[in-house]
């Protein structure tokens, strides 16, 4: 299983801004002119080394990962800005030519979760074959509204891929091609939002955006635990400070502290 972070950013896209990007420069003339002009022999070789924070950039677009299984089947959970980067790549595989299939999984309906759909390249080729999984049953009517005529030149209706609408009921689980199977759990936010597990050859990824988590829901924490637990990898909504979950309490939204503790009494290895 393949886990790639496509949009991580909630509510707006957040570019780097030439502010940071100059910090960013800084930083690292500054390791050159300490390291010598000798270092700089083999570009290449002097990047590979520099830390991670001044050789990427974390964040930009709004939500959308991207899972793929073991037999190659490819998973896309929340289309957010990101899903337009994710498009291109798939327009360079058998997409370009509508021999392409994909699942799409959401967790709600918010703009910064499906706004990266009109912008995603293989919904436009005949051909290409989308799965839309949720649990709302009027997803495919949300989804025209967001292009309706006020909003957005072109219908959803006109997207010539084929489009395949499931609804999902609580306590399913959806089985894919292979050993892959899906299942999901309602979550604290407003409007609603729903948390994915995929479970494959004995490892767990879980997708829980868009969730608010305080000291006081640590007994639904508790009961959550048989759906999070012994997660490989948890993906979860860690927006604010702790200052900031109580200045915004109810917003839907969950601190890195509590993100953090949640993690540790599900027993989860790793958690972005």
């Amino acid at each position: 299983m393949i886990v790639q972070l496509y949009g991580t950013r909630g509510s707006v896209p957040s570019p780097l801004r030439t502010r940071e990007y100059i910090q960013k420069v800084t930083q690292i003339l500054e390791l050159v002119q300490k390291a010598g002009p000798d270092s700089l022999i083999d570009i290449q070789k002097f990047i590979s080394k520099l830390p991670p924070y001044l050789t990427q950039v974390v964040g930009g677009n709004t939500t959308c990962v991207s899972v793929t299984s073991s037999n190659g089947r490819r998973m896309i959970f929340d289309c957010g800005t990101g899903l337009r980067i994710l498009g291109d790549e798939l327009m360079r595989k058998e997409f370009q030519n509508g021999e392409g299939k994909i699942a799409l999984f959401f967790s709600h309906t918010h703009w910064d979760h499906i706004q990266g759909i009109p912008f995603f390249k293989p919904i436009y080729i005949p051909g290409n074959e989308l799965h839309f999984y949720s649990p709302y049953p009027d997803l495919k009517e949300r989804l025209e509204k967001q292009q309706s005529p006020e909003f957005f030149p072109i219908p959803f209706s006109a997207l010539a891929s084929t489009k395949l609408f499931t609804c999902l009921s609580l306590g399913e689980t959806l089985d894919l091609e292979g050993d892959c199977k899906v299942s999901f759990y309602p979550l604290k936010h407003p409007g609603g939002s729903f948390a994915y597990r995929v479970d494959e050859n004995g490892k767990i990824f879980i997708f829980a955006t868009d969730a608010e988590f305080t000291g006081e829901d640590f007994d639904s924490v508790t009961e959550m635990k048989p759906f999070f637990e012994n997660a490989d990898l948890l993906v979860l909504d860690a927006q604010y400070t702790l200052d900031e979950s109580f200045q915004k309490f109810d917003w839907g939204h969950t601190s890195y502290t509590m993100a953090v503790n949640c993690a540790v009494a599900w027993n989860v290895k790793n958690s972005f």
